[in-house]
């Protein structure tokens, strides 16, 4: 690739991310239904005909940010796993990564949301593709942590394909989290501490992976 080249291929992802991170902004302060693409256009300083050229439309624009959201959770969900050897407190770690990051990153959390409503595009070239490349490799991560407390006895070994387990604690935690947002003063009205509900929760599903000790 010539030099010229290079640097129009620069100037393009810089673009593309000051776009992505004007949108993000938004996202973050008004939420994403209030977000339109006037305000995306004016606030990363260019054309809305620009714009277009990058993002067809509204949607693609979200799975721009989702990229990020779930790159942002992969890394989290990493960081997790090295706290511990063992498998099971991996996976255990992963969930509360997870919580975590819904309270870090809500408008991240809100987006992960709307793309576990519908299944996304396989083609990897695309901005919904990318995204569910970025979805796969954080979901890897969880998978390999199952992987490891199979290996090392931590988890029970009748528990099934790693990946039905990840899936499945992965749709746990998500319910919970939303839960949590949605109802918590409902919760509190039961009397319910939200923070004690959520790690009780994820101290259930612990043990519900959890290999019986050897008796």
């Amino acid at each position: 690739m010539s030099y010229i080249a290079e640097r129009r291929v620069e100037e393009k992802e810089r673009r593309r991310g000051e776009i992505v991170d004007a949108a993000e902004r938004l996202y973050a302060e008004k939420g994403w239904d209030a977000v339109t693409m006037d305000q995306v256009a004016r606030t990363a300083r260019l054309s809305r005909a620009l714009l277009y050229v990058y993002f067809r439309d509204k949607e693609e624009l979200l799975y721009g940010i989702g990229s990020r959201a779930m790159a942002v959770l992969r890394d989290r969900f990493q960081a997790a796993v090295a706290t511990s050897p063992r498998g099971v407190d991996q996976v255990q770690a992963i969930g509360r990564a997870y919580m975590a990051y819904a309270n870090d990153f809500p408008h991240y959390f809100d987006a992960c949301a709307r793309f576990q409503a519908h299944s996304m595009s396989p083609d990897p070239g695309s901005n919904e593709g990318a995204c569910a490349v970025a979805g796969d490799a954080a979901m890897g991560v969880l998978v390999n942590a199952i992987q490891v407390g199979l290996a090392d006895g931590s988890i029970r070994r009748d528990i099934g394909p790693p990946m039905m387990l990840a899936v499945s604690l992965w749709a746990f935690t998500h319910g919970v989290i939303q839960l949590a947002m949605a109802k918590g003063d409902d919760l509190a009205r039961m009397q319910v501490d939200v923070g004690q509900w959520c790690e009780y929760s994820l101290g259930l599903l612990t043990m519900m992976a959890t290999a019986p000790k050897a008796s």
